[in-house]
């Protein structure tokens, strides 16, 4: 086995402005924490798992260099460049990737642009993705996909091998549905089904996997269980995986020798001040401008701290070509500025600032050095310099001020947790901070360090590959019932060998998709003559066993030499009689019914109600799903306690709630029209609730197929109808056998 990662940066960044490619690491958090997953010693002595990473070199690569660069990628990294033109790249991670889903998914919509040109480079670049993935894969691999860059591409991927394991994991907020939705509808359509390609997605947080759940239900319409997303041929899994750091690696470097000295030197430039440090690259999502004026109020509030602190904030450069963060660093030095002019004097700078990259072995001393880190974003997916700073403290002394709308907020409860737009809470926050007490202090990082150091960036890496095998397991067992192969071989041989044939088809969902209103799944041509064919074998005996009033199925198949069986099973109509009740009953609790059912119909836009001689149908397929979802529940409680002493049922079906007579069952009534007829060959086939009566009822001998992934007492699958008229046309266009005798 071997693990594929796919992101868009390589954990190397390549220069070529010189005669020879020049290299470096790349920086962020994904990539040395993926690196350091991959590189990582195994318990047994080897050297790495068996990997292969996928990603952009960081720059255009002219043809001449490809060479020295995919021989330096595969010698080093074990890793495959993917090559790709200089103002493609532009339009698609400038572009779209951080001028449309960067500031939309972390809630700065008044900063998204939406261009068309954008979104067809974004589509452009995952197909490229796509087919550099597709050439280098194994059929034994599993693949794991990173981040917001490549949300297209785990679909694309799945067409081309169905059956792999494929994980996605995004490494920022997703957002609600209501600022999601901000997305044109054929954007969002494609963005979510190209997620729904994946086997596992991951989050860092339980809120962006409801947000993301809730999005998938109001723009696809699946409905999740547990976080389990039921499609109609595979099931998806949505859960947290909360990323760490590389704990042991920042607490052996803050403990070194270095270190220490690198401290002490620090100290003696300050002197009788407590120490306040920020680090985070220039972007308007880490609250930059609102953490410099809250430390600016607390300078307000508090005069006895002037000459007795400073504040360290570093800056690092971030996406210089985007216009929005230039504006935002000549505001962030006037802001600088500002605050040195009013409070600062020739004895005391309160604030130093620099705009520049700090290296390991510099920000390491840094977070040994102060006595307040201030990790305030106003939105992000996870944040770990916050995690780096606990991690870094072997004293456990410090105070870490944490923003509540970092994802790590979730998991250091024991931070002084602010909210980054209220400007007092930054005030209070840094007075309660520098005077805590030291054991205080202790008490707090003694519980985040171990915490942190139990889930370190390993331990999230093992756990999302182990949970994407996991996966498998599942997928396993229903590829062992998927009707394929030698099955479905085995299924058409007993087929034409058979001399009586009972084939029971259900319509809606099985012989025809589902259609937002039932008046509108009419049967097509090539159906009718499908069926008339299988109808016309004279060892065929073929019902369709439905839902369907019996005056739509008279009118569309009442010409063909089939029986029909309406209702779920209240009429029945054979090929040579005309329509018969199979139990005496009586509507007349629909008088009572209807009226609530009527009511929920008003309450719901899009619902509308569905009237058959015997039972009533709520229908809100075209509804909204999250509010149909609410208003569902809310009728079958309803319908639970009004129907208590009436002698009928509530179902729940696919976007249905049907009300009809107790002890009406396509079961019963295909026990009924099976009665007499010694078939040597007997299929049913459905794809809801209605067809496990018919699946449980049929003989032992028979063959049941279930239209889509579902708990089922059927034996095997089919994804979708369009499986199910390829699978009758194959049996159609079989030879016929010998007449019965």
């Amino acid at each position: 086995m071997r693990l594929v990662v796919v992101s868009n940066r390589l954990p190397f960044t390549v220069s070529c402005k010189e005669a020879e490619p020049q290299f470096k690491p790349s920086p962020g958090g994904l990539t040395t924490g993926l690196w350091s997953y991959l590189d990582r010693a195994t318990g047994n002595g080897n050297a790495r798992p068996e990997h292969l990473w996928i990603g952009w070199p960081g720059a255009s690569v002219p043809a001449g260099q490809e060479a020295a660069v995919r021989s330096y990628a595969e010698r080093q990294f074990k890793s495959r460049p993917v090559f790709l033109p200089e103002d493609s790249m532009d339009r698609f991670y400038l572009g779209f990737c951080n001028k449309t889903i960067w500031p939309l998914f972390h809630y700065f919509p008044m900063l998204t642009h939406y261009d068309e040109d954008y979104w067809q480079e974004y589509q452009n670049i995952n197909r490229l993705f796509g087919e550099a993935v597709v050439s280098a894969l194994q059929p034994d691999d599993i693949l794991w996909i990173h981040d917001y860059h490549l949300m297209l591409l785990p679909k694309l991927v799945r067409e081309k091998f169905p059956e792999m394991p494929i994980g996605f994991f995004l490494h920022i907020p997703f957002p609600a549905y209501e600022v999601f939705r901000m997305l044109p509808r054929h954007w969002r359509e494609e963005i979510l089904d190209g997620l729904l390609g994946a086997s596992l997605i991951g989050f860092h947080t339980h809120d962006y996997v409801r947000d993301f759940l809730t999005s998938v239900l109001r723009t696809r319409g699946y409905e999740h269980q547990l976080g389990n997303l039921t499609l109609r041929d595979r099931v998806v899994e949505v859960d947290t995986f909360p990323m760490g750091v590389e704990f042991d690696r920042f607490s052996r470097a803050a403990a070194s020798r270095e270190t220490e000295l690198r401290v002490d030197e620090l100290r003696r430039k300050c002197v009788g001040q407590k120490v306040v440090f920020s680090v985070d690259r220039l972007d308007y999502t880490k609250g930059l401008i609102n953490r410099l004026l809250g430390y600016e109020l607390f300078l307000k509030h508090n005069p006895q701290w002037h000459g007795k602190v400073v504040f360290i904030i570093s800056v690092a450069p971030s996406r210089i070509g985007v216009d929005s963060y230039q504006a935002m660093k000549l505001e962030l030095e006037q802001t600088v500025g500002r605050i040195v002019g009013d409070f600062g004097n020739v004895q005391w700078t309160p604030l130093v600032y620099q705009f520049r990259n700090l290296g390991f072995d510099e920000i390491v001393p840094l977070y040994r050095l102060c006595d307040v880190a201030l990790i305030t974003p106003l939105r992000d997916g996870m944040n770990l310099v916050a995690k780096e700073f606990i991690a870094s403290r072997p004293d456990q002394a410090g105070v870490l001020i944490l923003s509540e709308m970092a994802g790590a907020a979730k998991e250091m409860g024991e931070a002084l947790v602010i909210n980054p737009f209220h400007l007092e809470d930054f005030a209070r926050a840094l007075e309660q901070g520098l005077t805590m007490p030291v054991e205080e202090q202790i008490r707090r990082n003694q519980l985040l360090q171990d915490r942190l150091r139990r889930y370190d960036v390993v331990r999230w890496a093992d756990d999302f590959v182990q949970a994407l095998l996991s996966t498998q397991k599942t997928e396993a067992a229903r590829r062992a019932r998927l009707l394929a192969g030698k099955a479905y071989s085995a299924l058409v041989q007993q087929y034409r060998s058979a001399t009586r044939r009972a084939l029971l088809l259900d319509y809606d969902g099985t012989l025809v998709p589902f259609a937002t209103e039932p008046r509108l799944a009419q049967p097509d041509a090539e159906l009718i003559e499908m069926l008339a064919a299988l109808g016309s074998d004279p060892a065929n005996q073929l019902v369709i066993i439905s839902g369907r009033p019996r005056r739509a199925l008279e009118e569309w198949f009442g010409k063909l030499p089939i029986s029909l069986i309406a209702e779920h099973g209240v009429w029945l109509r054979d090929s040579q009689t005309g329509w018969r009740m199979l139990k005496s009953m009586t509507a007349d609790w629909k008088e009572r019914v209807r009226p609530i059912l009527q009511l929920y119909v008003d309450r719901l836009p899009d619902a509308l109600l569905e009237e058959k001689e015997f039972s009533l149908a709520w229908h809100y397929r075209r509804a909204d799903p999250e509010q149909a979802w609410l208003r569902a529940k809310e009728l079958v409680d309803d319908l639970a306690g009004y129907t208590r002493n009436i002698d009928v049922q509530v179902f729940e079906g696919n976007k249905v709630i049907e009300v009809r007579n107790s002890g009406v069952n396509k079961g019963s009534a295909a026990v009924e029209w099976l009665d007499g007829y010694p078939a040597d060959f007997i299929l049913g086939v459905g794809d809801d609730w209605t067809d496990e009566d018919l699946f449980r009822a049929l003989p032992p001998r028979a063959l049941s197929v279930r239209v889509g992934v579902a708990n089922t007492a059927a034996q095997y699958f089919l994804g979708n109808p369009g499986a199910v008229r390829r699978m009758l046309r194959e049996l159609a266009a079989s030879p016929k056998p010998k007449e019965a005798p």
